[in-house]
């Protein structure tokens, strides 16, 4: 069911709408001024990466900015990377503390003191 954003002619107000058919939008009023006319616009749109196609796309040679840091799906990319390149498989046991990491690293912390 896709919601989407419209500003309106009228008075410029940007507003959300759920809209289940076409009909549905032809009877949207501006919250503000409930005027009719407006105009739709484009929302932001989020899509799903895989983690192979992150790791297809990992260059660690390459300059990393904040967001890249900040994104803990990144952590254990590189040795992913290198080990896929030299055919080793890290076994399962990496697999779990990467997902460890990626969720709480705190937990990986206090587990190797």
């Amino acid at each position: 069911m896709p919601i989407y954003e419209y500003e309106c002619i009228a008075c410029e107000k940007q507003y959300q709408s759920l809209i289940m058919r076409k009909e549905d939008e032809k009877g949207l009023n501006c919250p503000r001024c409930g005027s009719r006319k407006k105009r739709r616009l484009i929302s932001r749109v989020a899509y799903h990466v895989s983690e192979q196609d992150r790791l297809d796309g990992f260059k660690a040679s390459d300059a990393k900015d904040d967001a890249f840091f900040r994104d803990s799906r990144n952590i254990g990319l590189a040795a992913k990377k290198r080990a896929r390149q030299l055919g080793v498989d890290l076994g399962q046991g990496f697999e779990e503390k990467l997902d460890r990491l990626r969720s709480d690293p705190g937990s990986v912390v206090k587990d190797s003191e």
